[in-house]
């Protein structure tokens, strides 16, 4: 009976969430923003566990999500609504259309801007100019948006708290943004993830992890698509070959991938749209 027992605690877990999450759902109405949290995965303390996928809870959502690499880690993202999203936002790439929502991550000046275009309904910084942790829990039509923190190597050393993992929410995905990334991720940052559908990885091998390194998270996440980025003189079959056979490779001529809960590929696959 005690060898059972964590896997009876994990089914009561799994149980509750699965209330928690349908409740919320069966009193939703086409008017009312998406119900936050979902993504997230119901084991935080079971260190060997990836995440949990929760499709079937979220199959009433629909719609396709429209992802466009801009640039550099810039990918802009566009909801079944009409929202759209620029992430590491530089002022650079991604500003036509003008964003609504942009996120920030403050690696380099390649990665944010103090002087975002006024016409920006939100800007959302990965990092808390007043000090501490950023946090974001914001709904925007049919997106919630959130972070993740992350620290950042700043002078040789690590600051705390410095970045973040931005997380987006709709038409029943969950896509994540890894930033610039400066470390590895430890179980609680797995945890407040939870499932990602489509993650953008940073694959420069140096500036933010080395390849190996990515590769392992990449892969801790299992996400079902893989939208490279921020690659600068890296060969693209590098990353791809750490990556392994388990991950299918679809190379695009074209910028813009459309996505959706149904359209998700089976197999994990790595995206690589034409300029990455």
């Amino acid at each position: 009976m005690p060898a059972l027992r964590p896997l009876l605690q994990l089914a009561a877990l799994f149980a509750a969430f699965l209330l928690w999450t349908a409740q919320p759902l069966a009193a939703q109405t086409a008017q009312e923003p998406p119900v936050a949290g979902r993504c997230l995965a119901v084991a935080g303390l079971l260190p060997q566990v990836t995440y949990v996928n929760l499709t079937p809870v979220q199959s009433a959502a629909g719609g396709e999500v429209t992802i466009t690499y801009a640039g550099h880690s810039t990918y802009v993202i566009e909801t079944p609504a009409g929202v759209r999203i620029a992430t590491d936002f530089s002022g650079v790439y991604g500003t036509e259309p003008l964003p609504r929502v942009v996120t920030m991550n403050k690696a380099h000046r390649t990665h944010y801007t103090d002087f975002p275009d006024p016409g920006i309904e939100h800007v959302l910084r990965g990092w808390n100019p007043d000090g501490g942790p950023a946090r974001h829990a914001l709904t925007v039509d049919d997106v919630h948006i959130r972070n993740v923190p992350t620290d950042i190597r700043h002078f040789g050393a690590m600051e705390r708290d410095g970045n973040s993992i931005f997380i987006f929410e709709m038409a029943g995905l969950c896509i994540g943004h890894l930033g610039h990334l400066h470390h590895r991720l430890e179980d609680a940052h797995y945890s407040a993830i939870g499932r990602l559908d489509v993650v953008m990885v940073p694959i420069d091998g140096g500036m933010t992890l080395s390849l190996d390194t990515m590769s392992e998270i990449t892969t801790r996440l299992y996400s079902s698509t893989i939208l490279p980025m921020h690659r600068h003189a890296t060969p693209i079959n590098a990353f791809l070959a750490r990556m392994g056979e388990e991950f299918a490779v679809d190379f695009r001529a074209e910028r813009s991938l459309k996505v959706s809960l149904r359209s998700l590929p089976q197999r994990p696959t790595i995206v690589v749209l034409e300029g990455v």
